[in-house]
């Protein structure tokens, strides 16, 4: 078993870096209601299809609390993606303050 690279919101710098890149791997409806803005949307399911349309810079990777982003992880790790796990995930993001943006039209909340 691959150790899972893992960060907690107290270690990510803010604002985010430059080279820093993000994957949200949330569904669909979740993103649209709030996400990191620049950040890259991959649903976990669509990840080996969509392996070109990743970011080969290292990345964080983000879902709701963490447990689908480590699987993320795990996975792209074996892929030879440089890649770390958001702990708590955007429920910890949005916790912290940390800047959202929305698709809705309504000010961007974690669903």
């Amino acid at each position: 078993m691959t150790a899972i690279p893992t960060v907690s919101i107290d270690g990510v710098p803010d604002p985010l870096p430059e080279g820093l890149a993000v994957l949200d791997v949330r569904e669909p409806v979740e993103w649209a209601h709030g996400h990191i803005e620049g950040a890259v949307h991959v649903p976990l399911m669509e990840l080996p299809q969509r392996l070109a349309d990743l970011p080969r810079e290292q990345t964080l990777v983000v879902c709701k609390v963490g447990g689908r982003s480590a699987q993320a992880v795990g996975y792209l790790v074996e892929q030879g993606y440089d890649v770390v796990n958001l702990d708590g995930g955007m429920l910890e993001w949005e916790a912290a303050g940390r800047p959202m943006v929305s698709d809705t039209g309504q000010p961007p909340q974690v669903v």
